[in-house]
C-alpha cells in the first residue's frame, strides 16, 4: 500500500502550525509544476501581509476555528505573527 506524501500526514506538519521542512519537502516533490513552498515569513514583507489577509478570511469563514487557540489557522497566524 502506497503512503500518502508527508505534509497530508502528522509527520509533516508543525506542531505550533503549517508544515515543518519534511512537510514541504514532501510538497514541492508531489508538486513539481507549482513554485516552491517557502517556510513562514514573520518578520514582514508582500507575503505576510497576504497571508494574513487571507487567513483573517478564513476566520470570519469559520468562527469555531478562530475562538479554538489550537486550530491550525490560529497556530498558522501564530507562526506568521498575525
Amino acid at each position: 500500500m502506497a503512503k500518502t506524501p508527508a505534509w497530508t500526514r502528522k509527520e509533516g506538519k508543525s506542531p505550533s502550525g503549517g508544515l515543518n521542512a519534511k512537510g514541504r519537502a514532501s510538497y514541492n516533490k508531489a508538486n513539481p509544476g507549482k513554485p516552491g513552498l517557502k517556510p513562514p515569513q514573520p518578520e514582514g514583507g508582500p507575503r505576510k501581509d497576504s497571508f494574513c489577509a487571507r487567513s483573517a478570511g478564513q476566520a470570519k469563514m469559520f468562527p469555531e476555528a478562530a475562538k479554538n487557540p489550537n486550530s491550525r489557522l490560529n497556530k498558522a497566524r501564530r507562526k506568521w505573527d498575525c
